[in-house]
């Protein structure tokens, strides 16, 4: 009998059965301050397929929304697209309730399940392009390997246009609308979505867009694992993936800082001042009200960075460090930058930061620093740094 949560007809076919997380503040690190959703489809076929569950909590809420279409126990085959246990976390609930007649995931996704679940349940592994017969209707599989796991799985039913992408194309937004066009305010958390959990595959999203598009792939839906389900602007966040993926620097500063006494402060206010008196956008960000996430998303469509740190036991402030190691590893390209600080008698912080930039492949120019209070002197020098990193910003963009 079906309980409260209704499906979503997305098409004759497919259902929406996942869930809603309005609680969810935080996803390894990544501020998610509008919550998210766990998405599974349900493909009302000659043989019924679930494509993915849900994360464990949100089980009984996923079986209601199927139990409004058809009894779960119709289910023939269930599809593991993505082994992250956000999305099969109700998988071995699932196969012992409803004993479905096979389990499909990519080869790596299996041995991803068999190393989550340690069980006995026979997954079968298919390969890119091959194709399950649902009887009147097919899946077709694409592989799509770090994009973000080594498990990643496309799945299309063909002849309806239906693209389930797992966490490609997603976001994190807990929201009671299931589609783009409903939900018009989507652009920034796919922004952040990108920018936090994909800018590190760049290369290999790049690839396999390029893959589709030669292979004449359009599809009418995308159905990703988190978010709205995409049937008005599939081709816009198919080709904003795209240019986000090569990018390109744009003429945007971001100027992140700490500050202990106010001075590193006033240092970033100058050099913000000088980024926007050479015609360049300046975005100043404050680490102490910033969240690490925030900021990688505004460095996803910017060209520079620049970074100011007190000294605190010879080190970088830990705001400004924890931020650093963060964007380190989502190894964003072709940026110009600069750091800068203000100290008390060793000053190591501001050489750390230039370090650390230079590490993460930024074009970093002379550090700029000062002793203590900022006089008029240090901040016309953090002014005129603010503009030389415009200037080298318009040498890229």
């Amino acid at each position: 009998m079906a309980g409260p949560f209704q499906a979503v007809k997305v098409t004759d076919k497919v259902y929406w059965v996942g869930a809603i997380d309005w609680d969810i503040r935080d996803f390894h690190g990544y501020s998610t301050n509008r919550g998210t959703t766990y998405n599974a489809y349900l493909v009302m076929a000659d043989k019924p397929t679930l494509i993915d569950t849900v994360k464990a909590p949100f089980f009984d809420e996923m079986l209601s929304r199927i139990a409004s279409v058809c009894d779960p126990k119709a289910i023939r085959y269930v599809v593991s697209n993505h082994s992250e246990l956000d999305h099969s976390g109700g998988l071995p609930r699932l196969i012992n309730l409803i004993r479905p007649e096979k389990v499909v995931a990519s080869t790596m996704g299996v041995k991803a399940l068999q190393a989550h679940f340690h069980w006995d349940v026979p997954v079968q592994a298919v390969k890119d392009g091959e194709k399950l017969d649902l009887g009147t209707d097919q899946l077709a599989f694409t592989e799509a390997r770090m994009v973000h796991w080594p498990d990643s799985m496309f799945s299309t039913l063909e002849g309806a246009g239906v693209l389930f992408s797992n966490d490609g194309f997603g976001m994190h937004l807990a929201d009671s609308r299931r589609f783009d066009d409903e939900t018009p305010d989507w652009h920034t958390e796919a922004a952040k979505y990108y920018a936090n959990i994909l800018l590190p595959f760049s290369d290999t999203v790049l690839a396999l867009l390029d893959k589709l598009a030669k292979a004449g792939f359009a599809p009418k839906f995308i159905a990703p694992d988190h978010g709205p389900i995409w049937r008005k602007d599939a081709a816009k966040i198919m080709s904003l993936w795209a240019q986000w993926a090569r990018q390109k620097p744009t003429n945007k500063a971001v100027v992140i800082y700490d500050t202990m006494w106010g001075s590193t402060e006033l240092l970033a206010r100058a050099a913000a001042d000088g980024l926007a008196s050479a015609g360049t956008k300046a975005v100043v960000m404050p680490l102490r009200g910033s969240h690490r996430s925030d900021v990688a998303t505004e460095l996803l469509e910017a060209g520079a960075l620049l970074v100011g740190s007190p000294t605190i036991n010879r080190q970088m402030f830990p705001t400004v460090a924890d931020c650093l190691s963060y964007l380190k590893g989502l190894k964003r390209k072709n940026l110009t930058g600069a750091a800068f600080g203000s100290y008390g008698w060793g000053g190591e912080s501001i050489k750390l930061v230039h370090d650390a930039l230079t590490e993460m492949g930024v074009a970093v120019g002379e550090p700029m620093k000062c002793q203590y209070v900022p006089d008029q002197a240090a901040l016309a020098a953090a002014y005129a740094l603010g503009q030389k990193v415009a200037a080298g910003l318009k040498q890229l963009s």
